[in-house]
């Protein structure tokens, strides 16, 4: 009965201490290569497939996609490789919390 209460007490402190351990961020990513329809669809896929973003925004006209994120799930070296290897390299030009 003590380890089954021993467990139940850590569990129960892990889940109310995760929202000290991460926190989502916004990035804004510049992407110069977004020139046609299709661009954005392709950008926004390679995002999307990223454990910890929770929101995509492309604005095509500034050629800039805002990524919200867990940033203990994923960081900005992965999101800026995701849009590389996706045929889109960009460039961060804005963090915010």
């Amino acid at each position: 009965m003590k380890v089954r209460h021993a467990f139940v007490t850590f569990a129960l402190a892990a889940f109310v201490a995760a929202p000290a351990w991460a926190a989502l961020q916004t990035a804004t990513l510049s992407i110069p290569g977004m020139t046609c329809g299709a661009c954005p669809i392709t950008v926004h896929k390679a995002l999307e497939r990223l454990p910890g973003v929770e929101k995509i925004a492309i604005d095509e006209a500034k050629k800039q996609v805002s990524v919200t994120f867990d940033d203990a799930r994923t960081n900005l070296q992965v999101l800026t490789k995701a849009t590389a290897d996706a045929g889109y390299p960009s460039k961060v030009v804005g963090v915010a919390q």
